[in-house]
């Protein structure tokens, strides 16, 4: 079967029955919204025993599922028989049975497609390599500030089909979308959509570094205005028919783009010659977040919205845990948790916007990454590098000639190496630029301990008085 060319006809009016392939949350999500709409639902999932299987079975008996294998004869049984697939971002489109069911005319979609053509209100778009919650986030709390009733959701807090199915009121959509959920959509049709910027990430996903980028590109599909960085060498590579905002760290060239600028020794954002706010009223830690702050705001400027709320919102955001978060400054030392910098992007990114000497943890699991991309940082600030987990000694290996390295086994190993190493002025990174999945359950986990460590290490020292 063929997807209509008719905009209006929504797949769920074209089929009876699909199959959810994968169940997370977003996987559940769907089973929700499909039987809602009345569609007959079977799930497949290669786990043996996906986490929200009790939930599935109490809440939806009816529910035909094979857990196990997506390559066994009941799951291969139940793939075989669906025109429509809703795929879960964490299958690869790869999959063989997922390609073999393509093959053969089946239509493979994810949520955010089904929400699209579900949803009424004005979308802006975010994806990225790296910044992606913060700026989704941000627009959220300014768009609220400033009146409207934002549903934020996609990648982050809650899934988006949640929100049709649960009947939530909103007036605009804010979406942060993984490169992952691009791959099952048609087109997006934002009002404004972003690429914040683009760096090597998921590389074990991904046969190259142009399909990453081709995916990302997707949220330009359709979209009236993309909102770009001004200096991106992987934005760089995409071609766009739509009208275009710039953001970047220096002057704006157009009245439409937004900056930087420094008058009379303060430094202001800027939209086009117009002031928005000063710098140093911005909360957030790094240039990097300038950036975000700067995408923010151009994804808001279209709407025409009132600037002081706005302003407002972005002088009380306090940021995301686990994103630059500082965790504690004692004794001159300033402890800065970004275990949300799960690639090279993002760990180069918090690297380059720090301007105190630094004692960088990292290492965790690499994801294929060539980790050979870190030796063009500017290593000076670095007083010293301590490395963890499966893939630190290849973090080591690029900076084995330039800086003193430790290798650690433990996490609370590595809080103690660098408080013994840290003086009056350091600032304490944890930015590992890898996964957490080879020590921790992920990136959330890997933080919190962090966090812990560094509350007892510094609470043991106040005690004493140190």
């Amino acid at each position: 079967m063929t997807l209509s060319s008719n905009p209006q006809r929504r797949l769920i009016d074209q089929f009876d029955r699909a199959v959810v392939v994968g169940l997370g949350a977003t996987g559940f999500s769907v089973v929700r919204y499909l039987r809602s709409k009345g569609l007959a639902v079977s799930v497949v999932d290669s786990r043996s025993k996906p986490p929200i299987a009790t939930q599935l079975f109490k809440d939806f008996p009816e529910v035909n599922s094979s857990f196990g294998s997506f390559a066994s004869p009941e799951a291969q049984k139940i793939i075989d028989c669906a025109d429509l697939l809703i795929v879960s971002p964490g299958v690869a489109l790869s999959t063989p049975e997922l390609l073999e069911a393509k093959k053969r005319g089946a239509i493979l979609v994810g949520d955010i497609e089904l929400f699209i053509q579900e949803n009424e209100a004005d979308l802006i778009a975010i994806t990225g390599s790296n910044g992606k919650s913060t700026v989704t986030t941000l627009v959220g709390e300014m768009a609220a500030a400033a009146g409207k009733k934002p549903l934020v959701a996609g990648n982050i807090g809650l899934p988006v089909l949640d929100a049709i199915t649960d009947d939530v009121e909103y007036d605009l959509a804010v979406l942060e979308l993984s490169s992952f959920q691009l791959e099952t959509t048609n087109t997006i049709g934002a009002r404004t959509a972003t690429i914040l910027n683009i760096s090597a990430d998921h590389m074990d996903r991904y046969a190259s570094f142009g399909d990453y980028v081709l995916a990302k590109a997707r949220v330009l599909k359709g979209s009236k205005i993309a909102v770009l960085p001004s200096h991106d060498s992987g934005v760089s590579q995409i071609t766009t028919s739509n009208d275009i905002v710039r953001f970047s760290l220096q002057e704006p060239q157009a009245e439409c783009d937004f900056g930087l600028h420094r008058t009379q020794g303060k430094r202001w954002l800027l939209s086009g010659s117009r002031k928005i706010m000063q710098l140093r009223d911005v909360p957030l830690v790094g240039t990097h977040n300038i950036s975000n702050v700067l995408a923010a705001f151009a994804l808001l400027a279209d709407f025409k919205l009132d600037i002081a709320p706005m302003v407002r919102a972005v002088k009380n955001f306090k940021g995301l845990s686990h994103r630059m978060q500082t965790v504690a400054q004692t004794n001159g030392v300033v402890w800065v948790n970004d275990s949300k910098a799960t690639n090279i992007g993002a760990t180069a990114s918090a690297l380059k916007s720090l301007e105190q000497p630094i004692i960088w943890i990292a290492g965790g699991e690499g994801k294929g990454a060539d980790f050979n991309e870190l030796a063009e940082l500017d290593s000076t600030q670095i007083k010293h590098l301590i490395t963890l987990g499966r893939d630190g000694d290849q973090i080591a290996k690029v900076f084995a000639k330039r800086l003193p390295i430790n290798s650690v086994k433990t996490l609370n190993e590595a809080v103690l190496l660098a408080a013994e190493l840290a003086v009056k002025g350091d600032l304490v990174l944890l930015s590992p630029a890898c996964a957490s999945f080879d020590m921790f359950a992920n990136y959330v986990e890997r933080g919190e301990q962090f966090v812990e460590c560094v509350t007892a290490l510094t609470s043991a020292k106040l005690r004493k008085g140190a």
